[in-house]
């Protein structure tokens, strides 16, 4: 599944209209910067043009992926013409996944690993600010697991995202 730039801008904004029209200030996990899981390619990745819209709300990102360095997440956002004060700012890359959501408001899944679907949502739900929201940009989630955990779920392409 394939984002277009149309897609990325309204799934930005849906997570703003969501979050009580303002990101600002709020922490934000987004798990997973590369284009598609299994690789650090970040060329033409959704997440950078999401990560720019959020950033130039002024949320606090914190991301996660397994296999891409911070050096190559900023050099992708550079490339997509990211406000660099903006991102030495608001943008910081974790090593840990649990780490990147400690805190947060949102979790905001851009990249389709598999581990995502395996993670402890009972602990990063307990972890995070309240309410919690889930943002499957990639619908690889159990969402009815999710509600029943107590986070606010909406998926693109479900939910009128």
């Amino acid at each position: 599944v394939d984002m277009n730039d149309y897609q990325k801008d309204r799934f930005a904004k849906k997570i703003v209209r969501t979050m009580f029209n303002t990101v600002t200030g709020k922490k934000l996990a987004v798990l997973g910067f590369a284009f598609k899981k299994d690789t650090g390619d970040t060329r033409e990745t959704a997440a950078a043009h999401i990560c720019r819209s959020l950033l130039e709300e002024r949320a606090q990102l914190s991301v996660y992926d397994p296999k891409v360095s911070n050096e190559d997440m900023r050099y992708e956002l550079d490339y997509a013409k990211c406000d660099k004060e903006l991102m030495d700012t608001f943008l910081k890359h974790e090593s840990d996944v649990y780490e990147a959501c400690d805190g947060a408001h949102a979790i905001i899944v851009v990249t389709e690993w598999d581990m995502f679907k395996d993670l402890d949502f009972d602990r990063l739900f307990k972890s995070m600010a309240k309410p919690a929201f889930v943002f499957d940009g990639r619908n690889i989630l159990d969402h009815e697991k999710l509600r029943q955990v107590g986070f606010e779920v909406f998926a693109l392409g479900k939910n009128k995202v």
